[in-house]
């Protein structure tokens, strides 16, 4: 008896050291986990010296976990879009960009194990946490690499690689907000994660053919992250950037900007649970013309014969009135993103279609933003002009329910 005492008092004493020399920081994956990443990117753009232009960029992607191993160790499947709108088009929504897919596994200090077939994520072992427990003040060192997709820029057609050491630093522990929509109070592990880049890269065996290709790259990231260790998650993170690109023929193009990042779970909404819920507060709300289907990407609730004045993309008083009481709905979701898409009947030339589908899906996505449903940054537009019918175009009944807006609210 005095033996098992005496045991027991010695490992709870050897927990008590490890506490007190510090955290034992890691990934922490479950099967079935969905989440979705936002990083909103401030950034300047020179070229040769001078200042070509200013872009906000937002990226989105969501991350379901499809498989843990015996070791915790994660396997992801992910989309990724980019969105960017340059100087002229500050203040408008961000339309949905030209989706990638990714498929990978990461182990629980955060190294990346995946094929050259993908191009996402950019940023690769950010962070790498070390084999032991850390307390603020500690520093460690990890590789990582950029991987960029220089395939429209240079033709180059696997994942441009530029390797780096970073560099930790354990800075301190600090209660904020989480940056989901509970802002929950939490303490957070504030971890700094600094590199440089100057990488030379070699000659690609068809130079002749591509005719200008990146010859170095240099740079630096400075990044401050906002760790969750209960969760084994990043909850938000900031950086500031700057890359520069010589190529082969002496042409310089400079980036430089900051980053806000922002990791948050959210609601699966395409069920069948989800869709009666809707539906009921439809017909509550006494919404006419309005369908609720599952889609691709989530949830999309369908404003048919939707009507705009003439020559128009403004909408009419009483349709105002119908996405207000929408508006009502999509605030059950807080932590879901919103697509808006836009669709118009068979009519006049391809091109106006198109125009005037993207038009009015940025009309109704702007009414909701004013409405405080959802800030620019977690709303996206989109314009199908009359590629996707619902029902037929050779009656007036047809074309009215082809003149639609559907705003999905994204899962993925």
């Amino acid at each position: 008896m005095r033996r098992l005492f005496l045991a027991a008092t010695l490992f709870a004493l050897s927990l008590a050291a490890f506490a007190e020399d510090g955290t034992l920081l890691r990934f922490k994956y479950k099967k079935d986990d969905n989440y979705r990443i936002l990083s909103t990117v401030q950034e300047d753009v020179k070229v040769n010296g001078r200042m070509n232009h200013h872009a906000e960029i937002v990226s989105r992607v969501t991350i379901n976990v499809t498989d843990v191993d015996a070791d915790g160790n994660g396997t992801m499947n992910g989309t990724f879009m980019t969105s960017e709108s340059s100087t002229s088009h500050v203040g408008q929504n961000f339309s949905w960009g030209e989706e990638f897919k990714s498929t990978y596994k990461r182990d629980l200090r955060g190294v990346f194990d995946i094929a050259d077939t993908y191009f996402m994520p950019t940023i690769r072992n950010i962070p790498v946490f070390p084999e032991k427990a850390v307390k603020p003040g500690d520093t460690w060192t990890a590789e990582g690499y950029e991987a960029e997709d220089l395939r429209r820029t240079f033709n180059v057609e696997k994942p441009f690689k530029v390797p780096f050491t970073a560099s930790y630093e354990y800075v301190r522990n600090e209660t904020g907000k989480t940056s989901d929509s509970s802002h929950t109070k939490k303490t957070f592990q504030v971890i700094s994660a600094k590199y440089n880049l100057y990488y030379e890269s070699p000659a690609p065996e068809n130079a002749w053919e591509l005719g200008e290709y990146p010859a170095s790259t240099m740079g630096y990231s400075h990044r401050l992250i906002y760790w969750d260790n209960e969760k084994g998650q990043i909850d938000h993170c900031d950086e500031q950037f700057r890359i520069v690109i010589e190529t082969s023929m002496g042409n310089q193009f400079d980036f430089s900007g900051t980053t806000h990042e922002e990791i948050t779970e959210f609601t699966r909404t395409a069920t069948e649970e989800v869709l009666k819920e809707v539906q009921k507060q439809v017909e509550k709300l006494g919404l006419e013309n309005v369908t609720v289907v599952k889609a691709e990407k989530g949830l999309t609730i369908s404003v048919e014969n939707i009507q705009f004045k003439p020559d128009s993309a403004e909408l009419v008083n009483s349709e105002k009135e119908k996405i207000k009481k929408i508006a009502t709905i999509l605030q059950a979701y807080p932590d879901n993103d919103l697509l808006v898409s836009g669709h118009t009947a068979l009519a006049g030339t391809e091109k106006a279609r198109q125009e005037l589908s993207e038009q009015r899906a940025e009309s109704v996505a702007n009414f909701l933003v004013r409405l405080g449903v959802k800030d620019k940054y977690h709303v996206f537009t989109q314009g199908f002009g009359a590629r996707i019918p619902i029902a037929t175009n050779k009656t007036e009944a047809g074309k009215a329910k082809n003149r639609r807006v559907e705003i999905t609210i994204l899962d993925k």
